[in-house]
């Protein structure tokens, strides 16, 4: 039986309510100061976990910090905390440990964490790519987009999802742009693209002009509030959202019937698996850098396998390749907590034709 663990934490103070329904009702503020002093602890064991070639069972364990909090707090206070989580995960008897939404983000990406730890680690972003790009290929196949023709976004894209997505992408798109806050972190990025695949890409610090243009977003920000609304998207736009928390606005899903909003990196994971705990998925499903730690377990490569932000493309390859031998895919299309049915996708495609019609009316 292989062995792994997982940290994760509350994204938001709400969350900690979940766990705990008798602090449903209370503040953020008061729950975020309770926070501040609970220890790391198991939240759950995770059974069921069946490829075709091994069997795997596991952790999760809470490090009680929100995004926000591990945003905000001091860094070397957050890593420290999150080095504790993995302490537990040792004591668990994990031989790999899987660091989740903001745990693998804080300071240098997982690299210190794996030092502090006599396990080895992973971020899971490989396989998080990997699952992203396919669910969005398949979008783009069902909606009608040519994505050699579309105008690609990657927002966040010097982040190390962001810019591996840009990479994988720069090998198979004409017209892509990168967005985010950092234009000479941007212009980098560029020049590493053009040396590899020969594609000369846009970049822009402007996130809401480049959104108002695209065909295709991918969002992968660390933004701790939705920076996507309503009104930054053409009709017939897809948008694959990645980031935990998200970048999308539910207001994008109460306001836009001709927009398809699809989660990235969601999985179905083989056997008959018990996780323990609610995060929100149907049973057997799971985020994709839950289920790269999962991987790595049930192949028994026990070392440290995506840390830092320089993700390649080989990584991105090789756990998409060991998804498929152990019998993880893609969990068809969720948008907002929820499947979505190819009815729904089918009158979301009406209605953007609809709305594009309405627009070259006005226009002519």
């Amino acid at each position: 039986m292989e062995k792994f663990a997982f940290i994760l934490h509350p994204l938001a103070a709400k969350d900690f309510g979940r766990k705990f329904p008798f602090a449903q009702n209370w503040p953020d503020g008061v729950i975020e100061k309770i926070l501040k002093i609970i220890p790391p602890f198991k939240a759950s064991n995770i059974t069921g976990i069946q490829s075709p070639h091994r069997q795997a069972e596991g952790w999760f364990v809470a490090c009680p910090l929100t995004s926000r909090q591990m945003v905000e707090m001091p860094e070397e206070y957050v890593i420290k905390r999150i080095i504790k989580s993995g302490k537990v995960a040792e004591k668990l008897g994990a031989k790999i440990v899987g660091l989740g939404a903001f745990t693998s983000v804080v300071g240098d990406a997982g690299i210190t964490i794996a030092k502090n730890l006599n396990i080895a680690v992973t971020t899971g972003n490989s396989y998080t790519v990997a699952t992203a790009l396919q669910g969005t290929r398949e979008a783009a196949q069902i909606m009608g987009i040519d994505m050699k023709k579309a105008n690609i976004v990657v927002l966040g894209a010097t982040g190390s999802i962001g810019a591996a997505c840009a990479q994988v992408l720069a090998r198979e798109v004409r017209y892509l742009t990168l967005a985010a806050r950092n234009e000479q972190k941007l212009e980098k990025l560029a020049e590493q693209i053009l040396r590899t695949s020969g594609l000369a890409v846009r970049v822009t610090a402007n996130t809401k002009a480049a959104l108002k243009t695209a065909d295709i977003i991918i969002a992968v920000t660390s933004a701790v509030d939705s920076i996507i609304e309503p009104e930054d998207l053409k009709p017939g736009a897809i948008v694959c959202d990645v980031a935990r928390p998200r970048n999308v606005s539910r207001r994008v899903a109460e306001m836009r019937n001709d927009i398809l909003v699809i989660e990235g990196g969601v999985v179905e994971v083989p056997g008959d698996i018990d996780f323990g705990l609610n995060f929100g998925f149907p049973q057997g499903m799971a985020y994709a850098c839950m289920a790269e730690t999962m991987i790595l377990a049930l192949e028994q490569r026990y070392e440290n396998f995506t840390l830092g932000r320089a993700l390649t493309v080989r990584q991105i390859e090789t756990i998409a390749q060991l998804a498929d031998k152990h019998g993880f895919k893609l969990a068809g299309f969720r948008s907002f907590e929820r499947a979505i049915t190819p009815e729904e996708i089918s009158k979301i495609k009406e209605n953007a034709i609809a709305k594009q019609g309405e627009q070259r009316r006005v226009i002519s």
